[in-house]
């Protein structure tokens, strides 16, 4: 019966350690442990078949008790597997060093845990009993002397028929190199190391021989009489004369070339991305740093291209994963046409890519491939009949003038990539320290802004919206604005974006809200009831349930939920269209209202218009200016207002600023505007002041 010993600090890793190491062997004994400490006490008296140990462990990790245990008697041979993760290249070595057997790699596939367990408690095994037939051949040779000729025949029959019958090559050999015996398997390999009759000795023959002391568990490669590279696991023993002096090497070697394809298959995928097969991140680093030692010997330069894909999340989203990773692979196969041998393409993660240009003379050179990598990315791809296409934005270093580290490297072609992508896309730009300075200053821009939020510095301003017609007011937009220090009241469209990229949106959206609601109940409970909009971006859908922030901040606040009105964006409401259509719709239920915002410029549809609850169409100011300049912005604004109509949905104007654009959009049939001619942005008091305090913003209309 086997004797499993299993040691790791964390309870569930011992219990199913424990489970799996039982299947090992039929009848195994398993005993748990949850340090290494204990396991040394234990094996005073007790001989453990097989240990496996996590690495990582408090008090003494794998290394340090493995060394101690190859100290003992006990422990000088059993096989020890230890588990660790891919990164852990430094511990693994170390554990090596201290005599492990072999690796898990965490988290444990369970079969392979199994098939390796067994094959290492029978390599064990086998040394063990390699050990004890060592010893009996001893005893035989020494009884060789007393019973001469037939006792040394006896024992050279019974030795080869003990070791005939393990699959472990085993052979001997004399202090001048000669073969004294080989076993069958052993014969079957032909070049393996000592096994040839006219070999001179190696020098670990030599030394064994010398010393005394035996060579344990090293690797070695032979080739076999098919001429096919094989991996041995050997050692060698001295074989003393009953004076003691050592007269042969006892060579053993076991076949783990199946654990080394395994373990450079586990190589191939810590450099390598799965879906691809191109190098990943980690060996792109690599890459670049090669390249990086070649160019300060010889001067070649080279250049490192980021390439994002533009709109693979709409396609990924749109037709499925599988077809998004048909799509990357699709993707990959394209790359790897455009570029030259010598040259490297690798893929970061997600739907980012980067090449490694070898041997470039200069900046043109990149940008031309470039060129040629985002047009073949470009070319449609075809997903279930569909001609489906995306785009790519590329970054472009060049090195080593751009930087002397892989880690630069990365930064400034992913600086040059978010340029690309800022200047619209389908386009490729070359880094330069300018991008530097702005990231800088993009960085410095949001710990400002955190400081901000948490010191105080946003303010809500108001602008009215009124019925043209009788001038009579029927709501107000909060505004954000940011009161920051030395820099006076700064305008939304200098941090809104940068809050959406780094999520702080979420959590101004959360203040906003609330503050809004605040002032909206303030006015009301002072008998100056006032519907107030508020954005709702599409990172709070993401990020919480919006239905519970509303009704919650209602609540607390006391407001009428007829008074507040969520305004949303074409691109939110069909960003997660069922998430976002069941929160308005219970919105809707509980009294709120509904608005789209910047109507007709993202996904003007019928189908999410009657679909969804909605109160309001705002048409965006883009169209009311084209009113002023003689384009179709009338056409337009008279079509929204049909669709409205239909829908019986209300139609608002934003950003009239001109008499002129107030009578086209009357003449259109649209009276609810707003916009610097109705009244500009203002601080909640300048508010009630310019527009609460008369019930009226004008005595006679304004058409």
């Amino acid at each position: 019966m086997a004797l499993i010993v299993v040691v790791d600090d964390r309870i569930t890793n011992r219990t199913i350690f424990s489970q799996l190491a039982a299947a090992i062997r039929s009848g195994a004994e398993v005993r748990a442990f949850d340090s290494a400490e204990p396991v040394l006490a234990w094996c005073e008296t007790q001989q453990p078949d097989l240990i496996i140990t996590d690495y990582k462990m408090p008090g003494m990790d794998g290394a340090e008790f493995i060394r101690r245990l190859r100290a003992t008697e006990a422990g000088v041979d059993v096989p020890v597997i230890v588990i660790t993760a891919y990164e852990d290249r430094e511990y693994r070595l170390q554990a090596l060093e201290a005599g492990a057997t072999d690796f898990l790699q965490s988290p444990v596939d369970h079969q392979e845990f199994v098939t390796r367990g067994r094959n290492v408690l029978r390599l064990g095994e086998q040394q063990r009993c390699i050990r004890s037939r060592a010893a009996s051949l001893q005893q035989d040779l020494e009884q060789s002397e007393r019973s001469l000729k037939t006792a040394i025949r006896d024992s050279r029959t019974r030795l080869l028929q003990v070791i005939d019958t393990i699959p472990v090559a085993i052979s001997a050999c004399d202090a001048d190199g000669q073969c004294v015996f080989v076993n069958s398997y052993g014969l079957g390999l032909n070049s393996a190391s000592g096994l040839s009759s006219t070999a001179l000795p190696s020098a670990k023959d030599q030394q064994v021989m010398r010393t005394g002391q035996p060579f344990l568990a090293y690797e070695e490669d032979i080739l076999d009489h098919t001429m096919q590279r094989r991996t041995m696991l050997t050692s060698k023993f001295p074989l003393h004369d009953t004076g003691g002096a050592v007269r042969h090497v006892l060579t053993t070697s076991f076949d783990i070339s199946d654990r080394k394809r395994a373990e450079e298959a586990l190589r191939h995928l810590a450099h390598h991305d799965v879906l691809t097969s191109l190098p990943n991140r980690l060996h792109l680093h690599d890459e670049l740093r090669h390249h990086l030692e070649r160019s300060t010997a010889d001067g070649t330069g080279f250049a490192l291209l980021f390439i994002d894909l533009d709109r693979f999340k709409v396609i990924n989203d749109g037709f499925g994963h599988d077809h998004g990773d048909a799509l990357l692979r699709e993707i990959a196969a394209r790359l790897l046409r455009h570029v030259r041998p010598g040259d490297v393409v690798a893929r970061l993660g997600g739907d980012e890519f980067a090449v490694v240009q070898a041997c470039v003379s200069g900046a043109e050179e990149a940008q031309r491939l470039a060129e040629r990598i985002i047009a073949a990315v470009s070319e449609p791809f075809a997903i279930e009949h569909h001609q489906a296409s995306v785009g790519a934005s590329v970054g472009i270093t060049l090195a080593p003038g751009d930087a002397g580290s892989a880690e630069q490297l990365l930064k400034n072609a992913d600086l040059a990539m978010y340029r690309a992508k800022q200047e619209g896309k389908g386009r490729a730009r070359l880094f330069n320290p300018e991008m530097q300075i702005a990231a800088r200053d993009t960085v410095l821009l949001e710990i400002a802004l955190r400081q901000g939020l948490e010191q105080d510095e946003l303010e809500l301003w108001y602008q009215p919206q009124v019925d043209a017609r009788t001038g009579d007011l029927v709501g107000a937009e909060a505004l954000l604005r940011w009161r920051r220090p030395e820099h006076g009241l700064t305008l939304p469209r200098a941090f809104l974006q940068l809050a959406d990229d780094t999520g702080l949106i979420v959590e101004i959206n959360r203040w906003v809200l609330l503050q809004a609601c605040c002032q909206a109940a303030a006015w009301a409970n002072n008998g100056s009831p006032v519907r107030v909009g508020v954005n709702m971006p599409a990172a709070s859908f993401r990020a919480e349930s919006v239905e519970a922030l509303v009704l919650g901040t209602l609540r607390r606040t006391g407001l009428a939920p007829s008074l507040l009105e969520l305004e949303l964006t074409e691109g939110t409401l069909m960003a997660s269209q069922q998430e976002v259509a069941s929160c308005l719709h219970a919105l809707r239920r509980a009294g709120v209202r509904v608005a789209v915002d910047d109507f007709g410029t993202g996904y003007s549809s019928l189908a999410y218009l009657q679909s969804l609850p909605i109160d309001r169409l705002k048409i965006d100011r883009s169209f009311v200016q084209n009113l002023d300049q003689g384009l179709d912005g009338a056409a337009i604004i008279k079509a929204v207002i049909g669709i409205g109509r239909s829908l019986a949905m209300e139609v608002l104007a934003e950003g009239v600023e001109t008499k002129s654009q107030l009578d086209r959009l009357g003449e259109a049939g649209c009276h609810l505007v707003q916009g610097y001619l109705i009244g500009r942005p203002v601080s909640a008091a300048q508010f009630w002041q310019d527009h609460l305090v008369e019930a009226r913003l004008a005595s006679a209309p304004l058409t």
